[in-house]
C-alpha cells in the first residue's frame, strides 16, 4: 500500500469513528473500526467493523449500510480528497475469534 493510501486509510478510520459515535446510536453495543483498506484509485474504502456483543452484528451492519450516504457526506467534510470514497462495511470477526481462543487456552491451563 502506498503512503497516500495508508494516510487516507488512517484518516478515514479516525474521522469515521468520531462521526459514527456522534451521528449513530447503538445501545448496549461497542462498535470499533478495526481496519480500513482504500482502493488504488481512492474511490472505495472497505472497512472492517468489530461489534460486541456479536449477536448485534447484523443489526449494526444493516444500519451502517443504510446510513452510508450520511457517513460519506460527513466524511467528505473532513478529508482532503476530490470526493469521499464509497464505503463498504464488513464484520471483522478477528477480535471475537481471539477472545474465543484466549478463553480456550485459559480453560486448558486451569484443567491441567
Amino acid at each position: 500500500m502506498r503512503y497516500r493510501q495508508q494516510k487516507l486509510s488512517s484518516v478515514i478510520q479516525e474521522e469515521l469513528g468520531k462521526i459514527i459515535a456522534r451521528e449513530l446510536e447503538f445501545p448496549e453495543t461497542l462498535l470499533t473500526i478495526t481496519k480500513v483498506g482504500v482502493s488504488d484509485d481512492y474511490s472505495v474504502a472497505t472497512l472492517g467493523v468489530s461489534v460486541l456483543p456479536s449477536s448485534k452484528s447484523k443489526e449494526v451492519l444493516e444500519t451502517l449500510v443504510e446510513k452510508q450516504g450520511l457517513l460519506r457526506y460527513e466524511l467528505s467534510k473532513k478529508i482532503r480528497n476530490k470526493s469521499a470514497p464509497k464505503l463498504n462495511f464488513e464484520i471483522d470477526r478477528g477480535p471475537e475469534n481471539a477472545a474465543r481462543i484466549e478463553k480456550i487456552l485459559i480453560d486448558d491451563k486451569i484443567t491441567e
